[in-house]
């Protein structure tokens, strides 16, 4: 129940961690995008495991495959069904702690709604169920470059526990030069010092992710119930192990004045409207103004961890648990691919639903036009 997302461009996502396979049935697909696997392959390996010390060492190639709705390297209108094998589950690792509830994990939250426990890898709470957004992901990309190609999704980080980024020094070109996905090099350097520490230790962080579009027009979304911004923030939330999410400003919102907070406006050269900041994160009563659209979102520390936490038992047993195997010293760092492939989804979503309401373009004009 519940996994599905999306209003025309709709996802469904399946399978677990240690099963045999998962993927994603994704129907609303415009017909005429040309893809293949490759196009798709390339945004997976950006999110695997395995490729650099900071990530879980679970060997797996992510190789997807499109079992239908594509034909002749052109989507035909029909479900995309995209499906990747598991190939290195190690369930053994968990069978010590498959009695007990690990802290900060969703197991006892699992087992208290559906009285079931799979304590293989988490199933569907783990983040390898984020390689079928991915996948779905690197579809929508292709769709949004034949509908709007001006769009461009990218996503970094900004933070690993309390080392933040200096955006005085941002370089784009640095966010593919390190493990970390940042823009900022300096702090690539502190936080692989930082992390190396916390992996030695058996421990975990936190991060900070944030997403910037680019090139989206003016008009995306809806007043009350599709809002564009209440579907991004959902979409970013729905990712396993995300605690909070800001549009924009965010959070700091709550500590500027109205005269701080507002964007004003004048008109461009090019006779659109021209904004003095983004405060708002380039969506405004829930619909795009044409400017950069910022999300951003935090993610707590992994909960698999070698220090010993007090937890209990199924029975309800006092006990004391540590979790082996193979995990993320910090979720965040993978966590980036995920953020664009989601930024992706909502984005195409909302470029049909718009499409599909008022046409093609923004229906309001500002000035006097020529007749």
């Amino acid at each position: 129940m519940m996994n599905t997302f999306g209003h025309i461009f709709r996802v469904t996502t399946w399978g677990e961690s240690h099963g045999p396979a998962l993927g994603a049935t994704v129907d609303g697909v415009p017909p005429g995008v040309t893809i293949d696997e490759g196009m798709i392959q390339h945004w997976l390996d950006r999110r695997k495991p395995g490729q650099n010390k900071f990530t879980t060492q679970r060997r797996e190639a992510d190789e997807v495959r499109i079992l239908s709705g594509v034909y002749e390297g052109q989507t035909t209108g029909t479900p995309v069904q995209l499906m990747i094998e598991n190939t290195d589950q190690r369930s053994k690792d968990y069978s010590d702690i498959a009695e007990k509830f690990r802290p900060g994990h969703a197991d006892i939250s699992y087992w208290l709604k559906y009285g079931i426990r799979d304590p293989r890898g988490g199933g569907r709470s783990s983040a390898r169920e984020t390689a079928a957004r991915v996948a779905a992901g690197g579809l929508a990309r292709e769709a949004i470059k034949a509908i709007a190609p001006g769009i461009e999704i990218r996503g970094y980080m900004t933070r690993m526990g309390v080392h933040g980024i200096d955006r005085a020094n941002i370089d784009w070109d640095q966010i593919e030069r390190n493990s970390f996905w940042t823009p900022d090099a300096s702090a690539a350097a502190t936080w692989e010092d930082y992390l190396d520490g916390l992996r030695k230790s058996g421990s975990s962080v936190g991060a900070e992710i944030e997403v910037v579009v680019r090139g989206a027009p003016a008009g995306l979304g809806a007043p009350i119930y599709a809002k564009l911004d209440t579907d991004l923030a959902a979409a970013m939330m729905s990712i396993n192990a995300v605690k909070g999410v800001e549009i924009g400003e965010g959070m700091n919102a709550a500590r500027l004045t109205g005269e701080e907070n507002a964007d004003e406006i004048s008109m461009g050269n090019d006779g659109q409207p021209l904004f003095s900041s983004n405060h708002a994160g380039g969506i405004l009563g829930g619909i795009s103004t044409g400017q950069d659209i910022v999300v951003r979102f935090s993610v707590k520390p992994t909960s698999s961890i070698l220090t010993p936490r007090k937890t209990i038992t199924k029975s309800g047993e006092p006990a004391e648990i540590v979790t082996k195997g193979r995990h993320d010293p910090c979720v965040g760092i993978r966590a980036v691919p995920v953020a664009e492939a989601m930024a992706a989804c909502v984005i195409l979503d909302h470029l049909l639903l718009h499409r599909a309401q008022v046409g093609e373009g923004p229906r309001g004009h500002i000035g006097r036009r020529a007749d």
